[in-house]
């Protein structure tokens, strides 16, 4: 699983016009699901998003996680993600896990958010989606759980 987290100051997440998903300082994280992701390590995911270090302390380094500063989060299905681009011109999501299993993980992932922290919002799994963000530095990485990770 993949979670993209980019670190916000707002995010906000559209579908047909209106808003389904809004928060302040924060992390926006895109999230693809390749195929043999697991719950768990959906979890793992998870674990690693709420612990990151990504906020300033009082001497501005990066040493304060989600958890520490009870940030929102806002978690969007993002299946390109896991798309295949070392080669042509047009991308390949054989990688992908299908949109049946992807649903049910993305969804999982949103439920054991809710329940580990107290500002989680989602976007809309196979929805066409407008993401709009002000990322905070800019800070974006890149966090990977292999699909045999537990």
């Amino acid at each position: 699983m993949i979670g993209l987290l980019q670190r916000v100051t707002r995010a906000e997440v559209r579908v047909d016009g209106d808003s389904v998903g809004v928060i302040d300082a924060g992390l926006l994280v895109l999230v693809g699901v390749e195929q043999g992701d697991t719950a768990a390590g959906g979890t793992r995911l998870l674990e690693r998003l709420l612990g990151y270090r990504v906020f300033a302390d009082d001497n501005g380094r990066m040493n304060r996680s989600l958890s520490d500063t009870a940030g929102g989060l806002l978690l969007v299905p993002q299946f390109t993600l896991v798309a295949e681009t070392h080669k042509g011109t047009r991308p390949g999501f054989s990688a992908a896990a299908p949109p049946a299993t992807a649903a049910r993980r993305f969804d999982q992932l949103v439920a054991e958010a809710h329940r580990r922290h107290p500002r989680v919002q989602a976007g809309v799994f196979g929805a066409d989606m407008q993401v709009s963000l002000c990322n905070d530095g800019p800070v974006t990485f890149w966090l990977s759980v292999p699909p045999d990770s537990k």
